[in-house]
């Protein structure tokens, strides 16, 4: 995937909750299927990717608990804030998220929600569940580089 500075991509909003519970292995760019108000009120920042999953069901990918908050000046064009949205892959790909899922217990988690010129993507990993441990001891690290990079602004 190309970098967030690069020509022509702005980046919503990230899920910086999933770094914390998981271990990103891999990385897929996805494009979403949205209603014109929805993409109005993603345009104005006003989405949660807090809690939200991906499921595979019949071949097709969608996104769960992903809330995009109605548009006001949408009126009756406005839908469910938190309805499945389907993600728009090829069949190949997706059959292939479908087995490491089922085979290796993966979960498909959102990290990212950007504008790519004109069209919305999501940015979905392949991601493992942390133990508490793991998340401890990321917790350590960071406060030790942290630590580090202060003493080093003093000296």
């Amino acid at each position: 995937m190309m970098s967030p500075k690069a020509k022509g991509i702005k980046q919503v909003a990230s899920n910086k909750k999933a770094f914390h519970d998981y271990f990103v292995l891999d990385r897929f760019e996805a494009g979403i299927e949205l209603s014109g108000t929805e993409v109005k009120s993603i345009r104005q920042g006003k989405l949660n990717l807090k809690d939200s999953y991906c499921i595979i069901k019949d071949g097709e990918l969608f996104i769960r608990g992903m809330h995009i908050s109605p548009y006001e000046k949408g009126n009756i064009f406005n839908r469910d804030p938190v309805r499945p949205r389907r993600l728009l892959m090829h069949k190949r790909e997706i059959m292939r998220l479908h087995g490491s899922v089922m085979r290796d217990g993966m979960a498909l988690i959102p990290l990212s929600i950007y504008f790519k010129n004109s069209l919305v993507k999501v940015e979905i990993g392949l991601c493992k569940g942390k133990k508490l441990y793991d998340k401890r001891q990321a917790d350590a690290e960071r406060a030790a580089k942290r630590d580090i990079d202060r003493a080093i602004r003093r000296n």
